[in-house]
């Protein structure tokens, strides 16, 4: 049985070769020519069309059948009935045959997004483009695309089974002129943070009397980006002044020499190479440049995703989003504040046993490469946090403060933490678990938000509440993780 199936698996890959072999062929026919190349050999040559089926009401005995009445027609004396009956049944099979093998020629099928990425909740425009690129008309052309949600038009029922299963059946019928293009919207919602595929979609069309039909299927894939929800730090019971502790002094003894807020007499201590000499000439006294001090800021936000203290335990899936939504709510505090934010976590990217890897930064998309990584973090732990930690603090700048966000606290992690704060580290312990965080942390400041902070009640509107986080919601477009697809399903 198993010989049996690699066989066919041969036979599959073989045939798939042989239509690029003559797809590509194809196309450099047409290059060599001047003629306009065809969409569909395009896309065969590129490996995205899967398969192609062809069905059809047709039977084998109606040419002989056609044939036939032609035979007896002209033995009775050419008998107009008979012979008309038989042209109009071979006139019909050939026009449908010809209008079969035509239908999917020069066929286009487009989508669009106002935006691809979003918050959980947030309406996403999708506009669909149809194209009948070739003279010959449509009757009938359907396609079915593969989305992971409903649309929002849908009723309940579908919404709830979406929801579910992950997938729905996005089912568009049309009917084109020649050269006809079309377009139609629908809204998509996503109630949860992560990387959404949509796609791939089949087509189907046929001839004008529904004799012949032939159906593709079309390795289309798009992607939508659905961030984690953003929270204001009060509404997670953490002050929304000073959290992670007095900075002044840290602000003075680590300031940004790129920033200068402007000039002050020099004072004994003053470093030579800080004198603002064109001042000094104007004032005819020695002036010292007076840097910014809160852009020598940076915060670095580690994550771990594991819920129980051991990775046999499962997950909680409620509280790894949680914590998910908690980091990304920190850094969102750490980027308004005008500080350079990064984020490391020990789950993995889908497709991946690579864990996430923020470094931090200060870039305008700083938020938006952080909030696409959080949206792309996965249950799977690919190492202990604590390890994590301590393997990437010697790469990170001195004046960083340290922030573990854990929905479990081991003896493990103390240890690391205590370590990293006799190292001279500035370091914060943020816990969701149901308890406090233990007592013999020293003086290592500690936070315990549980369930029952307002951000995570029902009663509050999560988008009101990231809107009150971010001021103006963003709507970034750079892609920080690249995934591969699997083309094989």
């Amino acid at each position: 049985m198993t010989e049996n199936i690699q066989e066919i698996h041969l036979v599959v890959r073989e045939n798939q070769r042989e239509d690029q072999k003559r797809a590509r062929q194809n196309i450099m026919r047409a290059a060599v020519t001047g003629k306009a190349m065809d969409m569909a050999d395009v896309a065969q040559a590129r490996g995205l069309v899967l398969r192609e089926r062809e069905n059809s009401i047709f039977s084998d005995a109606w040419v002989p059948l056609a044939v036939l009445f032609l035979i007896i027609g002209l033995a009775a004396g050419r008998q107009p009935a008979m012979l008309a009956l038989g042209l109009v049944l071979l006139l019909i099979v050939g026009i449908s045959t010809a209008w079969k093998n035509l239908s999917l020629l020069g066929v286009t099928y487009e989508r669009r997004f106002n935006r691809s990425r979003v918050f959980p909740g947030e309406p996403v425009e999708m506009t669909v483009t149809v194209g009948n690129d070739k003279p010959l008309p449509l009757t009938w052309l359907q396609f079915r695309d593969e989305l992971p949600v409903a649309i929002d038009s849908e009723h309940a029922i579908s919404q709830l089974s979406s929801e579910i299963t992950g997938r729905y059946w996005l089912q568009n019928t049309f009917s084109l002129y020649g050269r006809e293009r079309t377009e139609r919207s629908f809204t998509l919602r996503f109630p949860k943070r992560g990387f959404y595929k949509l796609g791939p979609v089949s087509y189907e069309s046929g001839d004008i009397f529904t004799l012949f039909t032939i159906q593709r299927d079309h390795q289309y894939i798009d992607t939508l980006v659905v961030f984690p929800q953003i929270y204001p730090l009060e509404e997670l019971g953490l002050p929304a002044k000073e959290p992670f502790g007095d900075l002044k002094v840290l602000r003075s003894l680590f300031t940004d020499p790129i920033k200068t807020q402007g000039v002050r007499d020099y004072q004994p201590g003053d470093r030579f190479r800080d004198v603002h000499w064109k001042a000094t000439a104007v004032r005819g006294s020695i002036q010292t440049k007076v840097y910014d001090p809160s852009t020598g800021m940076t915060i670095t936000i580690f994550l771990n995703v594991a819920t129980f203290p051991k990775h046999w335990m499962g997950f909680d899936p409620e509280l790894l989003e949680r914590a998910i939504s908690v980091t990304g709510s920190i850094a969102n505090y750490g980027v308004q504040q005008g500080w350079g934010v990064g984020v490391y976590a020990n789950g993995s990217v889908p497709n991946s046993d690579q864990p996430i890897r923020v470094q931090p930064g200060r870039s305008p998309e700083q938020l938006a490469h952080v909030l696409e990584a959080l949206a792309a973090v996965t249950e799977f732990a690919t190492g202990s946090i604590e390890n994590m930690m301590l393997r990437a603090s010697p790469s990170l700048p001195w004046a960083s403060t340290i922030v573990l966000v854990t929905a479990v606290v081991t003896e493990e992690m103390m240890v690391a933490l205590i370590r990293l704060k006799e190292a001279g580290r500035r370091v914060v312990l943020i816990s969701l678990a149901e308890q406090p965080p233990p007592k013999g942390l020293g003086n290592i400041l500690a936070y315990h938000i549980p369930a029952t902070v307002p951000a995570f009640q029902k009663s509050h509107k999560a988008s009101t509440l990231t809107e009150a986080a971010l001021h103006t919601i963003p709507t970034p477009e750079p892609v920080g993780l690249e995934f591969e697809l699997d083309d094989t399903r």
